[in-house]
């Protein structure tokens, strides 16, 4: 068998760079969550409801968002289409980003009680 592969362009360089760079940080994100869907259980404390059903529901699928985006991104970067590519692999890091900002901001400037 045979292996066909293609010159990088450096546009396809820089895409690449970013789906690498975006996918280690969204493995780096699934360190945190580990310890939030432990305690995501603790919802359950005060019996059960469909609003504690839907809380843990909600925190134990954030795995399929990264994982799920970054296969298609990887499907598309394959493809050569490279934009749909970036666009794809920073879905989650668009959608994390301002909780992880409101977190900071909690804990320099806010209090939690």
């Amino acid at each position: 068998m045979t292996s066909i592969s293609l010159p990088l362009t450096p546009r396809s360089r820089g895409a690449l760079a970013w789906l690498i760079v975006s996918q280690l940080l969204g493995v780096l994100s699934l360190l945190p969550w580990l310890v939030i869907a432990g305690l995501s259980i603790m919802a359950f404390d005060a019996g059960f409801s469909t609003e504690a059903v839907l809380f843990v529901g909600a925190i134990w699928a954030y795995p399929l968002l990264p994982i799920g985006c970054s296969i298609l991104a990887w499907v598309w970067y394959a493809k050569g289409r490279m934009r749909r590519a970036v666009i794809a692999t920073s879905v989650p890091m668009v959608i994390i980003l301002p909780l992880l900002l409101y977190l900071v901001y909690m804990m320099a400037w806010g209090s939690f009680t």
